[in-house]
């Protein structure tokens, strides 16, 4: 969008993301330390019912992400979509911003499914409670300005209205990309820890395409591994060898042991003295 010209509608999508993002952080934080720092949302499940105010802003702030209408995610994603659809731009570029919408769609129902409507998953003694006060207070404070944070901001940076003219058919494309979202987050939420559908017998082709035909073998590795070898046998032949059992380690031992000689001749002091006088009185008269 910026490299568009529209430094506006950027930095409008920049606090409408950083809005519902923040309440995002402070959410995810909370669920996690209820579920003894498990991340795995496979393992979570019917966190509306567990912690009803935490989960009722986590699932705002999935929907605004999503685009509903009225939220603060809907004002810059939809205007953004629209100026995209306006635009002359590239066709390819065109259906990347959709597919990514779609996308977006696609995980954060499936995040919903798994973590405030299917079933609880971990440990049965579990105790989950809502966050404290001033957690509590602060995501209060939050969901305020994604609800409302959207329509009055839109008004404050915006002099005059973007004026969006489009077929009906290019308007629908955001609903319908949504629910296409919507409906394969679904589907990507069905599949069960068991899961053995025939997709995982291309699991091997899978990791082979995804790393990149080898290449990092044969550039990355290949170039770096010696180096790394040479800096390990450095690290552990001179530098932690005998340059430090020789150099300083040595020195240090070597002071150290004569500091602790002198330490103990001056806490005993007065026997030391005594000592040499009764040594100087046998030589004098003896």
């Amino acid at each position: 969008i910026l490299s568009l010209g529209e430094s506006k509608l950027a930095f409008f999508h920049m606090l409408m993301h950083a809005l519902f993002k923040a309440l995002l952080f402070m959410c995810a934080g909370c669920i996690i330390h209820s579920m003894a720092n498990c991340q795995d949302i496979r393992y979570m499940g019917s966190m509306i019912g567990f912690i009803p105010l935490t989960g009722s802003f986590f699932n705002i702030w999935n929907l605004s992400l999503c685009g509903l209408p009225f939220l603060a995610g809907f004002y810059s994603k939809d205007l953004i979509l629209e100026f995209m659809s306006m635009s002359y731009i590239n066709f390819y570029i065109y259906l990347l911003f959709y597919i990514s919408t779609g996308l977006t769609v696609m995980y954060t129902f499936r995040l919903m499914y798994y973590t405030m409507v299917g079933d609880f998953n971990s440990n049965s003694y579990f105790s989950l409670e809502d966050s404290g006060d001033l957690m509590l207070k602060g995501m209060g404070g939050l969901i305020f300005l994604v609800i409302f944070g959207g329509g009055i901001s839109v008004w404050l940076i915006f002099p005059t209205p973007y004026l969006i003219c489009l077929p009906l058919l290019m308007k629908l494309m955001v609903l319908l990309t949504i629910i296409f979202g919507a409906y394969l987050g679904y589907l990507m939420s069905l599949i069960s820890f068991s899961e053995s559908s025939n997709i995982l017998k291309f699991y091997n082709f899978s990791f082979y395409v995804s790393s990149i035909w080898n290449l990092n073998f044969l550039s990355t590795f290949g170039v770096t591994y010696y180096f790394l070898m040479f800096g390990e046998k450095y690290n552990s032949i001179l530098d932690q060898g005998w340059s430090e059992y020789v150099g300083s380690l040595n020195i240090f031992n070597l002071v150290s042991n004569e500091t602790s000689y002198l330490q103990k001749l001056m806490y005993n002091n007065i026997k030391f003295f005594l000592f040499l006088f009764l040594v100087w009185i046998c030589v004098l008269f003896f």
